[in-house]
């Protein structure tokens, strides 16, 4: 019985966590504080629910208890009178705990463009002021609800070493004074494109692992597709919301044919497209569509993201290989090097333009990016020359790319592709 109201907890506690940290926080004004607080209200259902039973609305009872335990503190502090003064008539709503809708009404009058407690919990994590591996982990931990033990695991750092990273990042914040609250404004697409890149670092990391045995982490892209959708339903009017989750929706749909039995990476043209998942692709249409259609309504062009959700698209409509559009995935590209002009992107665009104009036309473009600095330990670079070489019956040099790409590359199962095209290429030589 106890195992099984134990696994209650876990579940509750994974859906509801975020959404009782922000609340919380909105109290406390500080996101240590309220994970504090929230877990010792996860505390009190491992105490409670094995010999009460699990309430009837269990996130509620985990809501109400987060709440008044962070009241207790706030009576405990020594600075209470600033702090009531600063929360008002919103702290009366909480302690009474009869009349929640007034807190969003106080909320609105504040003036918040968007008026919610997760996302304000989401642009705390992903403020600039934190570096990239700190936002991520803070937004893992406090967002998705996962473990320090799951979030070290899957970034291939020690639990220590992660759980120090969490801490900084909460200190961080404390002594810079970041408010829990929205941005306005301008600086509202500026920070939101900061929360973006926090959750499409998080689902790279799981869709393509950077180092270790593993060539996917799918806790992790399902962690970020979770994050996702969240922002799609908290920030509904913003194109690149949903330009992203297409992009992660579209991608993900690939992930049961991206490895064979053996775990070996399988790359996309060679994948079997009846194991993608129709319905995350259905899914991931309708987010570019929805993109599409804001941008139209708004007078603006696709966004980076929503571009490489396009993209996505041309491959997840092509029923086999032979049917994708390379000409206008080559133009898509065009229109992203424009939109965020970057080495990588133009590398993407030589793989289209070779696939829609030939290999030579392709190889023309790679060859211009060979001495640019930020490529120079990119894998992906001497592997689509040696690619490209192959084609063109250069076998010997082809080869040379691709030994040359392993010895860059820190994921094994990449490393062992790219040794296996090297041999290859090296028995058809002799």
């Amino acid at each position: 019985m106890h195992s099984a109201t134990h696994q209650a907890i876990a579940a509750v506690w994974r859906i509801e966590s975020a959404r009782i940290v922000a609340a919380v926080a909105r109290l406390l004004r500080d996101i240590g504080q309220a994970e504090e607080v929230a877990q010792d209200a996860l505390v009190a259902a491992l105490e409670h629910w094995p010999t009460e039973g699990v309430p009837d609305k269990p996130g509620a009872w985990l809501m109400a208890t987060a709440k008044n335990r962070a009241l207790d503190r706030l009576r405990r502090d020594k600075v209470q009178g600033s702090k009531f003064e600063q929360i008002g008539h919103d702290l009366e709503a909480q302690q009474a705990l009869v009349v929640p809708d007034f807190v969003d009404a106080l909320d609105a009058a504040r003036a918040d463009e968007i008026g919610d407690d997760l996302l304000r919990l989401i642009f705390t994590a992903c403020h600039p002021v934190l570096s990239a591996e700190m936002r991520a982990a803070l937004t893992l931990k406090l967002l998705a609800g996962l473990s320090t033990h799951e979030i070290a695991r899957a970034f291939l750092v020690s639990e220590p070493t992660l759980a120090q990273r969490i801490v900084r990042a909460k200190r961080t914040l404390r002594e810079a004074r970041v408010p829990f609250e929205l941005p306005r404004g301008a600086v509202l697409g500026e920070r939101l494109a900061s929360v973006l890149e926090v959750v499409y670092l998080v689902f790279n990391e799981g869709y393509t692992a950077t180092a270790g045995e593993d060539w996917m982490r799918p806790a992790l892209v399902d962690e970020a597709l979770r994050l996702g959708r969240m922002l799609a339903e908290l920030a509904a009017d913003e194109p690149e919301v949903h330009g992203l989750l297409a992009l992660m929706e579209l991608q993900a749909s690939r992930t049961a044919a991206r490895t064979d039995a053996s775990g070996r990476p399988v790359l996309l043209l060679a994948q079997d497209r009846t194991r993608w998942d129709h319905l995350l692709i259905r899914r991931g249409l309708a987010a570019l569509a929805r993109a599409e259609a804001l941008c139209a309504a708004q007078g603006q062009s696709l966004g980076a993201y929503a571009l490489q959700g396009a993209i996505a698209a041309c491959h997840a409509r092509a029923v086999q290989a032979t049917d994708t559009d390379w000409v206008r995935i080559a133009s898509l590209y065009e229109a992203l090097a424009q939109t965020t002009p970057s080495p990588v992107v133009e590398l993407n665009r030589a793989v289209a333009v070779a696939m829609a104009y030939g290999p030579a036309a392709g190889l023309a473009l790679i060859d211009a990016l060979r001495e640019d600095r930020a490529l120079q330990n990119y894998q992906w670079l001497p592997s689509v020359r040696g690619d490209l070489l192959a084609k063109l019956g250069r076998l010997d040099e082809a080869r040379a790319e691709f030994a040359h790409a392993a010895t860059l590359t820190h994921n094994l199962r990449e490393r062992e592709l790219l040794q296996e095209r090297a041999q290859t290429l090296g028995e058809a030589g002799a």
